[in-house]
Order: C-alpha cells, then structure tokens, then sequence
C-alpha cells in the first residue's frame, strides 16, 4: 500500500496536483483512491491497511449505494416469502426515510456517526421512540443482506446496536407510550355491557367473540368453522387473515392455541351456524368474503359505540381500533373474581392471548395485575402472623 503524488497541467497550462493511495483489497483487487490532500489520504491507507488485514474493507468500487442495497433487500425479503404487509412496511420505511437521508452514500462510506445523526434526524422530524427503532432495524437488515452479497463488509448500525444497553432504550420508549389505561386504551366493564347490550344483526357474533375471547383481528377474520369446537365451548386459532386478506398461519407457534368460549358466545355463534350455508371462514360479508379490517370497524364496532352511548364529546366512537377489545379481555383475566374478573395466572393469560414470551404480557399488562401488599392484603397477613 502506497500513497503517491500526481502531477499534471492542464489544457490551459494550469499546474494540478492530488494524491493517489494505491493498495490491494482482501478479495487481491488493486484499487486506487484520489484524494486533494496528502494528509487525507495517508488517513485513508492508514484505515484501510487495518480493515484489509481484518477483512472487513470494501472498496467504494465494489459496494453500491444505500438506494440500490435496499431494492436488492426488498427483493430477498418478497424471493424469501414474507407476508405481502411485511413488505409493505419496509418499503414504506426505505422510501420515506432511509432512501431521502442516506440513498446516495456507497455503503463503504456509512460510519456510525452517519448513522447516529440519521438516528437523531429522525426524532428531530417528530418520529415516534418506536419508529426510529423500527427504521434503524430495517437499515440493519438492509446492510446484514448487503454483506451476504459482498457489497459492504461492515454493518455499522449492528456494530453500533451491540454497544447500546438495548434494555434502556426498552424501557424509554415504554415511558414515552405510558401504561395502558382504563377508560382510555382499555373499555371499562360498564362500557363493555353496554356495547354488548346494542350489538346487533351480523355485527353481533363477531364483536361477542372479539370481546369475549381476545382474538387479534386478523385471527377473529380468518377464523373456520372447523376450528370452532360448539361441543365442548372452545375455538382453536390456527391461521388468520393479513391485511390484503391473504390466509396464512399465526405469525408465532405460540399464536396457535385453544381459547375457551363463554355461553353468551356460544350461543350467538349456534345461531350464526344455522344461518350459515359453507364451513368455510366464519365472518364473511353477505358476498361471501373475508371482511376487511376497516369494514368492521367502520361499520360494525365504531356503530355499537356509538348506539351504546361510549362516545367522545364530538359524539364518535370513544375507542379507534378492534385491538381495545383484546385489551379489554386481557385485564378480564387478570382482574379478581371479586371484582369481576377471571383471575388467572400470569402463565395462562399469556396462554389465553397467543404471547410468544412471558415476558411479553409482563410488558404489556403487567401493571393490571393485583398486588399482593395492599392494605387488605397487608393487614390480612398480619392477623395470620400475630393472631
């Protein structure tokens, strides 16, 4: 490896100069880098002497830029048979900030720094704790496949991830979502009765059984007949419905499991059964197909709110989204019997709700579990103690 002066005129007499560094790559490929100043390219054969003795040097003629990698990573991504919204999302997630902030950069040339300033441009930008991660992974994932192909040696936001205490970043975008809250993210027990009190016609069965069994809306649209036991009261999750309405299995091996059905339920889905022609998927639209998301929320739950009174003060439904049903069935569980709950296990109600961890439930609803040193409780102990 060598660094050399150049010395040339030019067609107007003009005398120039730059300074080559000439060296061999690890895969034994010369190349030659120009630089305007000495001391930047004796830094750059200083650097390069290092990565090619580590193996982790790429020539920026042998890499490609940021845009180019992220078309080739959305291309492994559909070739490898992700689900048609997983790659919608990464492509929303390269397209919107990845390619605009870093598009042009050869990969050879992404540092950590770059990637902390594209990390702290993003919050800048009013992104959410969850994006920015969200984003940061996906460019991740982006340079992992760009190393299997040869095209950068070094991913520089894993290298910069394993040096984080990824638990504290965690814990500060639970903080900056706050705690699930009854009354706000989570229906209260009155407004539950209420809205089951207006369902009607088809909306009824399939809201009794988001409320009453915790299904993620995609599992509750892609649900069989012959996963529905009416014999023994339980129904058996084993695929579900993407966005575009596409059937494939759970996205965990936990999602798969048994969910037992209370006889309101019951009773409301033998009713349904009569009515019902195939042993296809149980909620269809009167055409016959899977209802869409927005559909049933639009026309089936934002509607029984509104009829059972659970409004805002503009007078539209209180709560957005399918996904505060399941909230609702899992403080149900949770919650004492004498205060109308199920009282199960922290084991069973991850069970029950399809968690691939428990440590996923703690996350999400360990707060709505009961204390044991509250003052009944302390003050029961103390009598068993002292007599």
């Amino acid at each position: 490896m060598s660094v050399r002066k150049r010395l040339w005129k030019t067609a107007a007499g003009e005398e120039r100069q730059a300074w080559l560094c000439d060296y061999t790559g690890q895969s034994g490929r010369r190349h030659v880098k120009t630089f305007a100043r000495k001391k930047d390219a004796d830094a750059f054969i200083a650097k390069a002497k290092v990565e090619v003795r580590e193996g982790v040097h790429t020539a920026d003629s042998d890499s490609v830029t940021v845009a180019e990698a992220a078309n080739l990573w959305l291309t492994t991504g559909a070739a490898r048979g992700l689900e048609r919204a997983t790659l919608a999302a990464y492509e929303q997630h390269a397209r919107l900030h990845i390619i605009p902030s870093l598009g042009r950069l050869k990969l050879s040339r992404l540092s950590a720094p770059m990637v902390r300033d594209f990390e702290d441009r993003l919050r800048l930008t009013g992104q959410s704790l969850s994006m920015v991660r969200k984003v940061l992974t996906n460019l991740g994932s982006l340079l992992g496949d760009a190393q299997e192909r040869g095209l950068v040696a070094r991913n520089v936001v894993r290298d910069l991830g394993s040096r984080r205490k990824k638990g504290v970043e965690r814990r500060a975008e639970r903080r900056s979502k706050g705690r699930l809250k009854a009354g706000v993210d989570i229906p209260l027990p009155g407004e539950i009765r209420a809205i089951v009190g207006a369902l009607q016609g088809p909306w009824r069965p399939i809201l009794l059984t988001a409320i009453f069994t915790g299904l993620r809306a995609s599992e509750l649209r892609g649900l069989r007949w012959c996963d529905v036991d009416l014999k023994n009261g339980e129904l058996h999750v084993r695929q579900r419905a993407d966005r575009y309405n596409v059937i494939g299995r759970p996205k965990s091996e936990s999602g798969e499991r048994t969910v037992p059905l209370p006889p309101l339920v019951m009773n409301a889905l033998k009713e349904l059964k009569l009515a019902t022609t195939g042993d296809g998927i149980v909620f269809v639209s009167s055409r016959g197909h899977i209802r869409s998301y927005s559909n049933l929320v639009k026309y089936g739950f934002h509607p029984a709110q509104v009829a059972a009174g659970i409004v805002t003060a503009e007078g539209t439904a209180k709560y957005t989204g399918l996904h505060t049903l399941r909230h609702f069935y899992a403080s149900w569980l949770i919650n004492r019997r004498e205060d109308g709950g199920l009282g199960l296990t922290p084991k069973l109600v991850q069970e029950r709700l399809g968690h691939s961890t428990i440590g996923m439930t703690f996350d999400v609803y360990g707060h709505l579990f009961p204390r044991g040193d509250d003052g009944a409780g302390l003050a029961a102990a103390e009598k068993s103690l002292l007599g």
